[in-house]
């Protein structure tokens, strides 16, 4: 589709954040041509462009931010946004971080079919990845290298018996995101949980919005809703933070143990080495 695409109407939800616990309501409405993705407060003038420029803050979510405010946890919503192919939207949030919901992007896509999409009389266009960009961050890396559409790739390793190390690979082409992706939900370690607390992180986490694992698996009482569940998520992790970018990306990203602040690098390297890249004009439909 050559066009792009904004809401046809304007949709809201409330839900509690995971970091904070508190209730917050978001309402996503239509957006002018070229207007990309941005945050706004009620009562705040400034707005915050999902943009590599805005972010502010990566542990364990990614936060976006001005002189005057932030929200955080912004990952899942804007992978939605970016999966289903939306170009322009307005995301107004009353509150300083974006809900949890079930852990996942499932909800955020149901709400953004409901309101349905619309076309623009202006073209998409995209970042096409030119030349390899990698970053590393001691045994851990991630990279973006040319390919003919958008590809992911990671590999997690994690120290217990039912995670170990998961690998997957994607085409996200055909409507694959809303079927492979959107539904993987975060996760997190029982162990881990106090210390996250202590830190002002996961007040609102539980078993309706996280797989929470003790020594002995997931605790949660419908289990996994696939065997690797858990390297979904990251790639789901991944695509939100390559939404900071800009613009819909044409290339291979590649993540080995993959988190926030390992994407966030590798787009902030991207934008400056301006020789790796061009800003493509689609056409065709």
């Amino acid at each position: 589709m050559s066009s792009q695409l904004t809401l046809r109407s304007a949709v809201s939800l409330t839900g509690e954040s995971l970091h904070s616990g508190a209730l917050a309501r978001v309402e996503l409405r239509p957006a002018a041509a070229g207007t990309g993705y941005v945050f706004r407060h009620p009562g705040q003038a400034e707005a915050v462009p999902a943009h590599h420029a805005m972010v502010v803050q990566t542990l364990l979510a990614t936060t976006l931010g001005c002189s005057t405010w932030s929200v955080a946890t912004v990952e899942h919503l804007l992978a939605a946004l970016r999966g289903v192919g939306l170009d322009n939207v307005e995301i107004v949030v009353d509150g300083d971080e974006i809900p949890a919901l079930d852990g996942s992007a499932q909800a955020w896509v149901d709400l953004i079919s409901r309101a349905g999409m619309v076309r623009q009389n202006v073209r998409r266009r995209h970042l096409v990845v030119r030349r390899p960009v990698r970053v590393q961050q001691g045994d851990r890396w991630a990279s973006l290298s040319p390919a003919p559409h958008l590809q992911v790739w990671a590999r997690i390793d994690f120290d217990h018996r039912d995670v170990g190390r998961q690998e997957l690979g994607l085409s996200l082409v055909n409507g694959a995101f809303v079927q492979q992706l959107c539904w993987a939900r975060t996760f997190g370690f029982l162990t881990d949980v106090e210390q996250m607390r202590q830190l002002g992180l996961a007040r609102g986490g539980g078993l309706h919005n996280a797989i929470i694992y003790d020594a002995d698996g997931p605790l949660n009482p419908d289990g996994l809703r696939a065997e690797d569940e858990l390297v979904r998520h990251k790639l789901l992790d991944m695509l939100g933070d390559l939404a900071l970018v800009g613009y819909p990306v044409v290339g291979r990203l590649e993540a080995e143990r993959p988190g926030h602040a390992l994407t966030v690098g590798l787009v902030g390297k991207l934008l400056s080495q301006q020789d790796c890249w061009d800003i493509v004009e689609q056409t065709g439909d």
